[in-house]
């Protein structure tokens, strides 16, 4: 399903002519007028639209990011409502994707998204991710995480890898030239399903920390400043209170 842009170009114009909608007031102080056309002209994917995918979603249409690609096959369950922004009591049953493109719509109606009601797999994942600027990692299995990786490696588009277990939380942006998801999970080959997260569980707090995180790495990437997580794996334990930064 696919929405057009209505007022986007708008947008952009006024904040070319230092005209700012008030929608991006906000946002003025940690990035310039002309950040926000930036933002407002890029286009993102992210695959999977569950804890960590439906909170990247929402934050990235609230900050501006013009063009936004979805893919998740799953429906809303009742498991989902400890942790995902986009679940609700009344949407139980229904198709993750449609629901995320909905709230979009619903934050921002100039954004543009489109949502594939699939799960990835090597042979419909290029096609998806196709033209985005960078590809958020928020899906909840591993050979799926190596299948996205190698894509974005063979289309040269940076990957954001995010990954939550009980209270742990894991975070780096993969560059298509950089080792990656190999040097944290070992080879792809015989991997298990999940991982740790199925045995720990996914309490609230969690995805949306790691999710933030992502989004901050996104923007990091497409304004092309501050210091990114790239070849450094950054693990919290927020129950512990403690961070670690592991250089790979």
């Amino acid at each position: 399903c696919k929405f057009q842009t209505k007022y986007r170009e708008v947008d952009i114009l006024a904040l070319q002519n230092n005209i700012i909608p008030k929608r991006y007031k906000r946002n003025l102080g940690v990035v310039s007028p002309s950040e926000q056309v930036k933002l407002l002209q890029s286009k993102v994917a992210i695959i999977g639209a569950g804890g960590l995918g439906g909170t990247v979603l929402e934050l990235l249409a609230r900050m501006g990011i013009g063009e936004l690609i979805i893919a998740d096959k799953d429906i809303m369950g009742d498991s989902n409502l400890n942790r995902q922004i986009l679940s609700t009591e009344t949407n139980l049953g229904q198709s993750k994707t449609e629901v995320a493109v909905k709230r979009v719509k619903e934050i921002n109606s100039s954004i543009e998204i489109i949502g594939h009601s699939v799960f990835i797999d090597s042979g419909n994942v290029k096609k998806i991710i196709e033209g985005a600027e960078v590809v958020v990692d928020a899906l909840d299995n591993l050979p799926s995480r190596f299948v996205l990786q190698k894509a974005c490696r063979e289309l040269n588009i940076p990957l954001v890898h995010g990954a939550i277990a009980g209270f742990s939380g894991q975070l780096i942006t993969i560059f298509p030239q950089d080792k990656g998801l190999e040097l944290i999970y070992g080879s792809n080959k015989d991997l298990p399903e999940h991982g740790s997260e199925v045995r720990l569980g996914a309490p609230t707090v969690t995805p949306a920390l790691i999710a933030s995180l992502e989004v901050q790495e996104v923007i990091k990437i497409l304004l092309k400043r501050g210091k990114l997580f790239r070849n450094r794996l950054l693990y919290l334990d927020i129950e512990e209170g403690t961070m670690e930064i592991l250089n790979l």
